[in-house]
């Protein structure tokens, strides 16, 4: 493993890093740093609560479709701001990660506060010109921690990379993504996930043939992890209301060559399924935007 681990969750490969990089949006870097170095909470945008412990303990992360991100928990002390960078055209941002770190990236919408504004209505997402944002963390946790995912389990993480996206959830919703470390020899299963030596010294810029996997609503996530993984799909997670049961696979977008808005879904959405894009087919996939593993809340 390099020091951009694979993950076997939110990010299974490393992005690339874009030949031209975005500016920073609107600041949000100094405002993050500001706020986690004086604990502010009455500013828009990031805020954060008291750290009162010398060890990793937790730390949560709650943001909504526009940002608004909040960072609580016993061992705020330990995140640090990586910056923030739009995610044109749906792709990922190359954020450094320090050996020994582990590297949140939230992805959401320019502009905090505007869900809260369109709160009763009928929230409608932003045109498909408008560039998501990618806020990233580090956080020092020495050790192995669990993240959950509003409330449910999603993996093991160590020196390692996880994605949250919230761009597709409603007006006024809440996504929390919690980091705990383990309790009275409370272990999990702290161990890296087997490595996939089919992905090493593929070229991260060009497009490539995936298969898309089989997929049924209610399915373990490591299962379906693992299925991505053969792929050398990148993963990151969302949490939406469906009908699988909670903490299980609801659907996983795979992210096509061509617009932000060309996505394969499995299960397909609704009860029409197109042609070459169901679980066997192959596909022309864009390795720099991560697939989607959408988890049932």
């Amino acid at each position: 493993m390099h020091a951009h681990q694979r993950t076997h969750h939110a990010r299974t490969h490393p992005y690339p890093r874009p030949r031209h990089h975005g500016t920073l949006v609107g600041g949000a870097t100094a405002l993050v740093a500001a706020l986690l170095a004086t604990g502010c909470d009455s500013a828009p945008g990031v805020t954060s609560g008291a750290a009162d412990d010398s060890a990793f303990s937790t730390v949560r992360f709650e943001l909504g479709p526009r940002g608004g991100i909040q960072v609580s928990g016993a061992s705020r002390d330990a995140v640090a701001p990586a910056g923030a960078h739009p995610a044109s055209a749906g792709r990922a941002h190359a954020f450094e990660r320090p050996d020994g770190r582990l590297l949140v990236v939230l992805r959401h919408w320019s502009g905090p506060g505007a869900e809260r504004a369109s709160r009763g209505r009928v929230p409608r997402l932003p045109p498909l010109d408008e560039a998501a944002v990618e806020t990233a963390f580090l956080v020092d946790t020495a050790n192995w921690v669990r993240a959950d995912l509003d409330g449910h389990p999603l993996q093991w993480l160590r020196r390692d990379t996880i994605r949250i996206d919230t761009t597709n959830v409603s007006a006024g919703d809440t996504t929390r993504l919690t980091l705990s470390a383990p309790h009275g020899g409370r272990d999990g299963r702290p161990t890296p996930p087997a490595g996939n030596r089919s992905c090493e010294g593929m070229d991260d810029w060009a497009t490539r043939e995936a298969v898309l996997p089989e997929v049924e609503a209610g399915a373990p996530l490591a299962d379906v992890l693992a299925r991505l993984r053969k792929q050398c799909l990148d993963v990151q997670y969302a949490s939406l209301p469906g009908n699988a049961r909670p903490g299980t696979v609801e659907r996983v977008l795979v992210p096509l060559v061509g617009r932000r808005d060309a996505l394969a879904a499995v299960p397909p959405g609704g009860s029409v399924e197109l042609p070459g894009r169901t679980a066997g087919s192959t596909v022309l996939v864009d390795p720099r935007r991560p697939a989607t593993m959408v988890v049932a809340r």
